[in-house]
């Protein structure tokens, strides 16, 4: 097996235990207040919509840090 891929954690379903489910919900929300000055700030171009992939993906990553790392059952 690869050297530090971390495969099993990465290809299991974690569900969200303590207060998980809050803190995704506080990571969405501060990403969609910042994708929405995106969205008004910036000129509709290739550019902004990659920005706007770049913040859905650090959502995404963010959650998975929590769901992959943190399974305590409060924190």
């Amino acid at each position: 097996m690869a050297y530090g891929l971390d495969l099993e954690n990465r290809f299991t379903y974690h569900p969200p235990v303590g207060n998980q489910p809050e803190r995704y919900e506080q990571i969405r929300a501060g990403a969609l207040t910042f994708a929405e000055l995106l969205a008004e700030l910036c000129p509709s171009s290739p550019e902004l919509t990659r920005a706007i992939n770049a913040v859905d993906e650090a959502v995404m990553l963010a959650n998975a840090s929590i769901a992959r790392h943190d399974r305590t059952e409060q924190r």
